[in-house]
């Protein structure tokens, strides 16, 4: 079952400034595409085609791309004239995407709670994914949206474990070191890896009016005190780029073709 899809694209990412001083930080690229793209691929290869795109921070970037995205995407030649102009596309197999692109421009300053409430109104259906503009993952979208029927919850979320960043120690409580693992992979806490599903009519409740309203505090908390948010407990890749060594991780993977979201390739 297809199911309209809404990624948060608006904020300014802050922590990626080396990049996002010139662009939105879902037009990053990997691999020669704007990760907003990857995103996108994950969702339309699994049959969902139909996007709301929540738009803030240089949002005309975002608009301009998908105004002009066959001749972004493919190779073209142009014959510029006194009549105007003539473009022939080439490689049209390098573009072969038919999605359906709202952009909803949901204000500089909003937060994210603020943008979901402004853009449910292009939303149609009683189900909806929502996801952040910055996040990759392998998540199995079938299984994530059938998850959220069978719970009948107003809202399902992701949850994923990622690896530390730093070296672990095992201290003995008078300075010596019982333990020590290198960036270890297992155990640690569950965290909120958004690709969330929503019940669209019972969401509406949660979200008041308002610019500063942060989704991630005061509707889900409320959701989670209601009962009403479960988690789809997912243990395969799942990847946020907010800062530079991030974004640099995931070109490498897409380049040494090892990149476990790009499950549409054929390599």
């Amino acid at each position: 079952m297809t199911v309209p899809v809404m990624i948060l694209c608006g904020g300014m990412g802050t922590r990626l400034r080396e990049e996002t001083e010139y662009r939105p930080k879902p037009m990053v690229e990997i691999g020669g595409r704007p990760i907003l793209w990857h995103i996108m691929k994950l969702y339309g290869h699994a049959g969902h085609d139909r996007f709301v795109l929540c738009l803030g921070y240089k949002a005309n970037m975002i608009k301009r791309f998908f105004l002009d995205y066959r001749p972004m995407v493919a190779d073209f030649s142009i014959d510029i004239g006194p009549k105007g102009r003539e473009i022939e596309l080439h490689d049209l197999e390098t573009a072969t995407e038919h999605w359906n692109v709202t952009c909803a421009d949901t204000g500089l300053h909003a937060m994210t709670g603020a943008r979901v409430r402004k853009a449910l109104k292009y939303i149609d259906g009683d189900t909806f994914c929502l996801t952040y503009g910055d996040g990759l993952s392998d998540v199995d979208l079938p299984k994530l949206i059938a998850f959220h029927k069978a719970h009948g919850r107003v809202g399902t979320l992701t949850a994923v474990k990622v690896a530390s960043r730093f070296g672990e120690l095992g201290l003995d409580g008078e300075g010596k070191v019982r333990t020590f693992a290198e960036k270890p992979v297992d155990g640690g806490n569950w965290i909120n890896g958004g690709f969330f599903v929503f019940d669209r009519k019972r969401l509406e409740a949660y979200l008041p009016d308002g610019d500063d309203v942060v989704f991630e505090r005061g509707p889900l908390e409320a959701m989670a005190a209601d009962g009403e948010l479960v988690a789809y407990e997912h243990e395969g890749f799942w990847f946020a780029m907010d800062t530079y060594r991030e974004w640099q991780m995931l070109e490498d993977l897409w380049n040494g073709g090892k990149a476990p979201w790009s499950t549409w390739v054929k390599r």
